[in-house]
Formats: C-alpha cells, structure tokens, sequence
C-alpha cells in the first residue's frame, strides 16, 4: 500500500522547468542567439557521423528556431556536401501526419533548417539524404513549448494503478464479509 502511495504522489507532482541558460534570461533567447543548444546529439549511422543541434534553448509556440546538423564521414572526416531534406511529424501514439520543413544544401558543411511551431508539444523531426547509393535517415525529439506534465502514458500507469486499488479494496471488503459470515455462523 505504501508503494502504491508513493507511486501516486509521484505523479501529483509538477516537473520544474528551467528558465535561465548559463544566467542569462531564456525568453528573450532566439535561433541566433549564441547559447548552447537546448539538444546535442551525436550519433553514428553506417558511414558517417551525424551531430545535430536545436536552437534556441527553449522553443517556443510561434517563435523561430533553427536545427544545426552536421554530417561527416567516419573514416576520412570528409562532411556530406549533397542535399539535405527535413521533414517534422507529431510524436504521437494515434497517427502522424508528416509534413516537409524544407531541403537544404550545406553552408560552410553545416545544414541549417528554420522552424515555427504553431502549437506546443513534442514532435520528431527528420533528416534525410542519400550517400552512395545508400539512404540514411536521422530520427529525434523535439519539445515545443511546455506540455502537459502528465503525458498518455501517465494516464494509462494512473488507470492501471486506480483499478488495481479498487481490486484490493473490493478483495478486501468480500475478505471482511466472509469472515464476519463464518464467525456469525459457528456462533448460531
């Protein structure tokens, strides 16, 4: 019953945002603005290093923003000078209509992509291009604004958790009932 509660309160409490980058005020950041990324990742797929970055630091509905990727070979540090194509889908459970940001061509062996979310939540975006022959495709996250702290699979663990809570007090009540039965019957 402990864990139970334990479970329940942890998701009663909200997540605390950040709102400062390295002491400097986050609302008034931009695409252009020099702070860190508020995402580095690097990654490896077949040939080539991949290193993207998303700017600003907190994305925000209705405001511009840019993703920084980078792409170069694992074996020579040779960067991919093709054509890069980016696309942006809803990170849902129920269907994601896909849509197309943009293709780019590098600028001094970096692919710049802008964006403007209309809405707040979390969505993938994608990069696309074509190496010898060979497609390679980079997947990964993206929060626009702030979401609600308690997402679907929060709901679904809260379902799950009050039904088994309603079985246990149910169980617990027959449990009573029939014990109260058997020491009323030996009595009579």
């Amino acid at each position: 019953m402990r864990f139970i509660l334990f479970v329940v309160s942890c998701f009663l409490f909200s997540t605390a945002y950040a709102h400062h980058v390295l002491g400097r005020p986050a609302y008034s950041l931009n695409e252009d603005s020099n702070t860190p990324p508020s995402m580095q990742v690097e990654t490896q797929i077949h040939e080539y290093f991949i290193t993207y970055m998303v700017f600003p630091a907190f994305p925000q509905p209705n405001e511009r923003g840019r993703i920084n990727l980078y792409a170069k070979r694992i074996d020579n540090g040779k960067p991919f000078e093709g054509r890069v194509a980016f696309s942006v889908r809803d990170d849902s459970w129920f269907g994601s209509k896909q849509e197309q940001l943009g293709s780019q061509m590098p600028d001094d062996t970096v692919f710049r992509q802008g964006f403007v979310f209309e809405e707040p939540g979390d969505y993938i975006i994608t990069a696309r291009f074509d190496a010898g022959g060979e497609p390679y495709v980079v997947d990964f996250p993206l929060r626009i604004g702030e979401t609600a702290a308690v997402g679907p699979l929060g709901i679904a663990v809260g379902v799950v958790l009050a039904v088994l809570i309603g079985v246990i007090l149910i169980q617990r009540k027959r449990l009573l009932r029939a014990t109260i039965r058997d020491a009323h019957r030996r009595k009579t």
